[in-house]
């Protein structure tokens, strides 16, 4: 977190990021984003033989976990994707050879302006040890993965802030309740309001936010500091 915030280059985010993977204990961490000009900016741990190879074959258009994390506002852990089709299953039989993982987590990240933000965990291990590291680690994931998306926007030439209004206490009370995983009968009893007030709350909040459900609503909350998990 020290190396984020004082990465003023995308040369000393790459520095964080591989300190990063090594603080984890993993494979591979990665960081890709597309600003709201359509120009793409990355960092990470991936070799440049599988950057290139990825890049040469336009896997984009067929990798799972772009595929699927543009769908979701959630984080996801790679085995939910559809990995079913031929091309998929060749694509990560390839991945592996050029040295990922078999095992993937990722966090989904929407920005100001129509900007769209990948971050990613690799690893290879057995499911069981996976799923123990992302119970483990799942908090501090999403944590880093909007505070180095907040970095990174920062080096988005041209970037006009955005604006936004701001929450009330109740608002930020139940978004954060939302962000730590309560369920809405949960958030309801620790703030001793009903299920219906708590709805006109979380209803509003999603107003002013500009999102599309809740689960954006808590996204976006998040990735603009308004709550902290």
């Amino acid at each position: 977190m020290e190396l984020l915030e004082q990465a003023d280059t995308l040369a000393k985010l790459q520095a964080a990021s591989v300190a990063l993977r090594d603080t984890l204990n993993v494979d591979h961490i990665a960081y890709h984003w597309v600003d709201s000009a359509g120009d793409q900016y990355g960092c990470g741990t991936y070799s440049t033989a599988w950057q290139a190879r990825y890049l040469e074959q336009n896997y984009l258009r067929i990798d799972p976990v772009i595929i699927g994390c543009y769908q979701r506002f959630h984080p996801v852990d790679w085995k939910r994707l559809d990995w079913s089709s031929k091309p998929a299953r060749a694509f990560l039989a390839e991945s592996i050879e050029y040295g990922l993982g078999n095992q993937g987590y990722s966090v989904p990240i929407r920005g100001p302006n129509g900007q769209f933000a990948l971050f990613t965990v690799n690893h290879s291990c057995t499911d069981d040890d996976w799923f123990a590291f992302t119970e483990a680690h799942r908090s501090m994931l999403i944590l880093i993965a909007h505070y180095l998306n907040k970095k990174a926007l920062e080096f988005e030439p041209n970037r006009t802030p955005e604006q936004s209004q701001s929450l009330s206490p109740r608002e930020i009370d139940a978004m954060t309740l939302l962000a730590i995983g309560y369920s809405r009968a949960q958030v309801a009893n620790t703030l001793s309001i009903s299920e219906h007030t708590l709805r006109v709350y979380i209803e509003s909040a999603r107003f002013k936010l500009g999102a599309m459900n809740t689960t954006h609503a808590v996204a976006r909350a998040l990735s603009r500091g308004l709550i902290v998990v």
